[in-house]
């Protein structure tokens, strides 16, 4: 018999989740993982295709020392189970005038290649750097794992927020100090990877360039699914368990508790804690229609400002690529602009950006002998801004990313192309419950980030909890697995 307080069921088995299930059944707590799909890892979703693997993302691997502490809390080896291997340069940055930009922890490179772009800059990029470095410490050292309960939180935190000059976007910071804008979009692109727009993001987003120049950035041999297998096994090995295929249809309350939750299939459970994975407003509006408590916080999230969407183009190719980098930055002809089409106007514009993932550069296995693997990824806006037709508009605009590849890249790619497919807004609707299909939930502004983010713990409901991109301290790899350190904080009473 497992004591009472110590039963718990996890709702999503994406990177949040599974980090979270970790640390609950390494603590001694017996803890379910219940995900919706097929295969776990949530948005790090894989598929495979006439001998081709396809990372659903993401792809971008950084600070492998909080995915490491997961095997240490269960007295066990990452190493067992997952072989990380590290990704030179981290990405190269391509404009449309053929100018190219590779971003690197290697100091003399890095330099060399922001004095091809403006001499005058590197001086100002020192001084970028002893920036990020600050804020770094400050945003996701001292509290990218600590949970942001009450007010008095966010005040205890104002200094530093303040010394930093937290209201300015990280694009704003960065122009002050590099006057080059090439190098101004090459320092500041980073936050479009936890959903966040340069031009109204939070400069504290600046650490993710100490966290990448410090930490490095990785790639799971054999794909991302691999590390979401090695997380699966780790903790199957300490006693967990994961349901597939069985979708969470309701959380029961009473009251100001949790009392069980139950799948699809029937299976039925009595917990102790219930902590979501899953989307927010998913969560709030649908799992727990029976709460009032619920249904207004349901009605408060919807008129939050929630991150874009994604358009993927996953293909496969004839030909091998040593001469593309595992991970580029296709910018387009405007920045600035782009943005203001995708977060506030909803327009989908016909020029775009992409980042374009290369995996079979460093790992050749993921594709039949003399093949690759690619994907190319665009920022576009949700299904809120732009309700639009996507089975239209989704190969009007595969053809479009493919022709751009072709033009700079890969001129026969269309010949080349083995198999091929696209993911959509309604894809991250259906497939994750994603409120109007967004790729990353709430949009990190400040007004949405820390106190004024989801708190890890439900304010009315005290056995309810939030792990992932949906609450503090918000997307990306380190960012939901610190929000797995803070919510197992307060689930096991240490918070």
């Amino acid at each position: 018999m497992t004591p009472p307080g110590h039963r718990a069921v996890v709702i999503g088995a994406g990177f949040g989740g599974l980090a979270l299930a970790i640390r609950l059944q390494a603590a001694g707590v017996a803890t379910t993982v219940l995900e919706a799909r097929d295969r776990p890892g949530g948005r790090a979703y894989y598929w495979e295709r006439d001998g081709f693997t396809f990372d659903a993302g993401p792809t971008v691997i950084t600070d492998p020392a909080c995915l490491e502490e997961l095997w240490t809390v269960a007295g066990q080896r990452m190493a067992d189970d997952v072989a990380l291997e590290p990704v030179q340069p981290f990405y190269r940055l391509h404009w449309p005038d053929g100018t190219t930009f590779d971003y690197t922890n290697d100091d003399v490179v890095l330099r060399e290649e922001i004095a091809k772009l403006n001499p005058a800059d590197v001086a100002g990029y020192g001084r970028f750097l002893d920036y990020s470095a600050g804020v770094f410490r400050e945003g996701y050292e001292k509290l990218g794992h600590v949970a942001f309960l009450d007010f008095a939180s966010m005040v205890k935190a104002a200094p530093a927020l303040a010394k930093y000059q937290a209201w300015r976007s990280v694009y704003s910071i960065v122009s002050s100090f590099v006057k080059s804008e090439k190098l101004r979009e090459a320092l500041s692109f980073h936050t479009l990877l936890v959903g966040g727009n340069p031009m109204t993001t939070s400069a504290i987003y600046a650490l993710i360039h100490k966290l990448e120049r410090d930490g490095g950035v990785w790639f799971a041999k054999g794909g991302t699914n691999r590390l979401i297998a090695g997380m699966v096994a780790l903790f199957e090995r300490i006693g967990g368990q994961v349901r597939l295929g069985d979708a969470v249809t309701r959380i029961e309350t009473l009251g100001d508790r949790v009392t069980a939750v139950e799948t699809e299939s029937g299976w039925r459970a009595d917990v102790d804690m219930v902590a979501a994975n899953a989307d927010i407003m998913h969560v709030y509006r649908d799992l727990m229609k029976g709460s009032g408590a619920a249904r207004r916080t349901a009605a408060k999230l919807e008129r939050k400002r929630y991150s874009p969407s994604l358009f993927l183009v996953h293909f496969g190719i004839k030909g091998t690529w040593p001469g593309i980098p595992h991970h580029m930055i296709l910018f387009g002809p405007r920045y600035k602009g782009l943005l203001d089409d995708i977060y506030d106007h909803g327009v989908l514009s016909e020029d775009f950006s992409l980042y374009l993932h290369h995996p079979t550069v460093t790992d050749p296995s993921m594709a039949p002998e003399g093949c690759s693997t690619f994907y190319a990824l665009a920022p576009v806006p949700h299904m809120g801004k732009f309700p639009g037709d996507w089975d239209t508009v989704a190969p009007i605009m595969e053809k479009r990313i493919l022709d751009e590849i072709g033009r700079r890249l890969i001129p026969d790619i269309h010949d080349r192309i083995v198999t091929k497919f696209s993911y959509a807004p309604p894809d991250f609707a259906s497939d994750l419950n994603a409120h109007l299909g967004s790729a990353f939930s709430l949009e990190p502004v400040l007004t949405q980030s820390a106190y004024f983010r989801v708190h890890n713990r439900d304010d009315a409901i005290g056995n309810l909890f939030f792990v992932g991109a949906g609450t503090h301290p918000g997307a990306g790899i380190p960012g939901v697995v610190g929000s797995a350190k803070a919510t197992a904080a307060l689930m096991l009473g240490r918070g």
